[in-house]
C-alpha cells in the first residue's frame, strides 16, 4: 500500500477535508490531489507535519501495514504505559462490561 493511500484514509478517519489538511499542514491541495491522482507518495520534508496533523507516528504511517476489508487499518501502534493498561484491561473484561465502557468513553467524549 501507498503512503498517500493511508494518507487518505486517516483523512478520512479523523473526520478532515482535503482542504482542512492542506491548511493544517501547509501542503498545498494540488500536491495532495497529486498524490492520489500520480498515485505518488509525499517527500520526506513533509512526514513529520502530515504525522502530526493525522495523529500517528511517522513509523505508523512508514511501515509496511495495510487497511483491511473492514476498513481498518492493520498496523502496529506505538502506545505509552496508560494506553498499554487501557488496552489490556479492556481486552481482559467480558462482553457486557466492555458495552459499558465504550458507552462511557462515548459519553465523556461528547462533552
Amino acid at each position: 500500500m501507498l503512503i498517500s493511500e493511508k494518507i487518505f484514509y486517516l483523512i478520512g478517519k479523523n473526520k478532515l477535508t482535503q482542504k482542512e489538511f492542506s491548511e493544517q499542514t501547509g501542503i498545498s491541495q494540488s500536491t495532495i490531489s497529486d498524490w492520489k491522482r500520480k498515485k505518488t507518495n509525499p517527500s520526506a520534508d513533509k512526514i513529520l507535519k502530515i504525522c502530526e496533523v493525522l495523529k500517528v507516528t511517522p513509523y505508523e504511517l512508514l511501515s509496511e501495514s495495510d487497511i483491511s476489508k473492514d476498513g481498518k487499518m492493520d498496523c502496529i501502534l506505538a502506545l505509552d504505559k496508560e494506553e498499554e493498561f487501557l488496552l489490556e484491561g479492556f481486552r481482559d473484561l467480558h462482553s457486557r462490561q466492555k458495552d459499558r465502557l465504550i458507552g462511557y468513553l462515548t459519553a465523556l467524549r461528547e462533552k
